[in-house]
């Protein structure tokens, strides 16, 4: 007994200088973007702009609007009456894409309008392929259209078949382009009564990511990744993607972020990216809303593809830059599998304490005394945790309401636990790609939509 509570004590005293060094080095990284942004809201740098002119203004070009879908039967049919319904300009060319061997959602679209400025694509390959594959096929479509045409569209616009898109989001997108080759729009994950700590825990991490952290990122002139929805891309940015790729398709269909890939491939171009936080006339902001996933498994799933392709596949295609804001920001990019292991390093260390605690009243173990430095170390960390969930919490109170913002203190568990099982699964993921070298679109499936939720 004596033995093994001693091999206990020697574990726990690693795993917490492992955890100590590496939480405070995540913590001043996260840190120095706090200080940042406070700078910058203080010196007025960092404030939401307003809306000026209608919402509905005509666009200076045609405006392509790509939608992948697979297994979407339940939303895709809403989400197209929906974006019609708010975006009414005569030059929106709407293109879903679809596969052969998905008929339910095929017949959800071909059901949902008549709008004659939608348009079906159907792959000719069995889905599904990747996100990024789809996307090809569409952009396929969209340039045989204007070769027929005789047109050439303006600019492109990425959205999911799950999104409710904003009345003025395709306007702002369409002015911002005259200054950018990219833009992308905030991401405001819907608070769900039925799922307030599953898919609760993505409005606290978009409302500090897309209302914070993006924010400091086009301040410092970093590659902005899109997020694959509420992001617009100029025709000649794109092209110019697809000439760095040799290809013809601007989307990479064997990387699963292909959207984030897309955007820094922008910077890396020589293109300028903006992140635009813009409020209508009632104040709401103009962002892109939609319900994330509500069940345990499909929140590590999506996550695991996010960590796959952003921290994995994005050191291996991207590499590093060595300006230094570039370099901090793919270092912050890189970070998850870090972060997960560091975590439960952190969660090992709370199973390991009360039975060493029972073992030491028992009087079958004397724990080792910790030095000063380690000492330091948890009173630093101690300190930075309690700043981190009251910044967590301060930013979605901003961007809900202070329950939420309470709610988002207590889901920081709910967060850590997601983190280190999409952290596992995206390394097996990685590693069996590079045996078997290939990937495939792990899909989350939505049964939901805004626009017909009532109102929470």
């Amino acid at each position: 007994m004596e033995a093994t509570l001693y091999a206990l004590g020697l574990v726990e005293r690693e795993l917490l200088l492992f955890a100590a060094v590496w939480f405070v080095i995540g913590a001043a990284d996260d840190l120095g973007i706090d200080m940042l942004w406070l700078w910058l809201r203080l010196s007025g740098r960092a404030r939401t702009g307003r809306l000026e002119g209608p919402a509905d203004q005509p666009l200076r070009g045609i405006a392509a609007v790509l939608v992948p879908a697979w297994r979407e039967q339940d939303v895709v049919g809403a989400m197209i009456r929906h974006s019609l319904d708010a975006w009414p300009h005569a030059e929106m060319r709407f293109y879903v894409g679809c596969y052969r061997n998905d008929p339910a959602t095929l017949a959800a679209a071909i059901a949902s309008t008549r709008d004659d400025r939608l348009r079906i694509v159907v792959h000719d390959r069995d889905g599904p392929t990747t996100k990024a594959d789809c996307l090809n096929r569409l952009y396929e479509a969209m340039c045989e259209d204007e070769r027929r045409g005789r047109f050439r569209v303006r600019s492109v616009i990425l959205h999911d078949a799950e999104d409710m898109v904003h009345p003025a989001a395709l306007s702002l997108l369409d002015s911002a382009l005259d200054e950018a080759d990219f833009v992308q729009l905030p991401v405001r994950p819907e608070p769900q009564r039925t799922s307030r700590w599953i898919g609760g825990h993505y409005c606290d991490e978009f409302a500090e990511a897309h209302g914070k952290v993006m924010v400091v990122r086009d301040w410092l002139g970093a590659g902005l990744p899109a997020a694959g929805v509420g992001c617009a891309f100029s025709r000649t940015a794109l092209e110019t993607v697809a000439a760095r790729r040799g290809a013809s398709q601007p989307f990479a269909p064997e990387c699963l972020t292909e959207d984030y890939e897309c955007g820094l491939l922008i910077g890396e171009e020589g293109g300028r990216s903006r992140f635009l936080r813009v409020r209508d006339a009632r104040g709401d902001l103009v962002a892109t809303r939609e319900f994330f996933p509500a069940r345990l498994d499909q929140a590590v799933r999506q996550k695991t593809r996010w960590m796959h392709g952003i921290a994995f596949q994005g050191w291996d295609r991207l590499g590093w830059r060595l300006r230094p804001a570039e370099l901090w920001m793919r270092l912050r990019d890189r970070r998850g599998p870090l972060d997960a292991l560091v975590l439960l390093a952190a969660y090992v260390l709370l199973v390991l304490a009360p039975v060493l605690m029972i073992g030491r009243a028992l009087g079958y173990y004397e724990p080792v005394p910790l030095g000063h430095v380690l000492r330091w170390l948890i009173g630093v960390n101690a300190f930075l945790l309690g700043w981190r969930l009251l910044v967590r919490g301060v930013f979605t109170a901003r961007e809900y309401d202070l329950a939420e913002g309470v709610r988002a203190v207590l889901r920081a568990p709910v967060s850590n636990v997601i983190a280190i099982m999409a952290g596992r699964r995206a390394l097996m993921a990685y590693l069996a790609s590079l045996r078997h070298g290939q990937t495939a679109w792990d899909h989350t499936s939505h049964h939901d939509h805004p626009a017909l939720a009532t109102r929470i």
